[in-house]
């Protein structure tokens, strides 16, 4: 019998094999978090892509504009349903343009995400980016 405490933090977990395989572009890594037919949106004009393939590749080609980046994940809250769960999580990700080093990106934004367990571990089906605000610095 599943274990809601136990559940509770490998759902969280998820959230943190997103960010490290973002961060380190690990892209296996970031691939694990999702269903092989996830469906994501909030990003990109409004486009929604579905699969795991379709999103991996777009995350991918959008790193490009990046070097490091960092996602911070807090406030997670969740809620657990047998085999299904949903999890809002707060990130603030900072990412500095390839294009000119001396610049970062800021984002603020809530992560809004439906889970289901998938064997030992829990996987994205449904991801949805709500940006709440974003900052573009220069330094000196």
């Amino acid at each position: 019998m599943p274990d809601p405490t136990s559940d509770r933090f490998v759902v969280q977990d998820v959230m943190f094999r997103y960010a490290a395989g973002v961060d380190t572009r690990n892209r296996e890594l970031y691939s694990s978090a999702f269903t092989e037919d996830v469906v994501c949106s909030g990003y990109a004009d409004g486009e929604v892509f579905h699969g795991r393939d379709a999103w991996v590749t777009w995350v991918w080609k959008a790193l490009e504009r990046f070097g490091p980046t960092q996602h911070l994940m807090a406030n997670q809250v969740v809620e657990l349903r047998g085999d299904e769960a949903t999890m809002r999580t707060y990130v603030q990700a900072t990412h500095i343009l390839t294009i000119d080093a001396k610049t970062t990106l800021t984002l603020w934004a809530t992560y809004h995400d439906e889970l289901i367990r998938d064997g030992a571990l829990w996987r994205i089906r449904n991801h949805r980016l709500a940006p709440a605000a974003t900052q573009t610095l220069t330094s000196a």
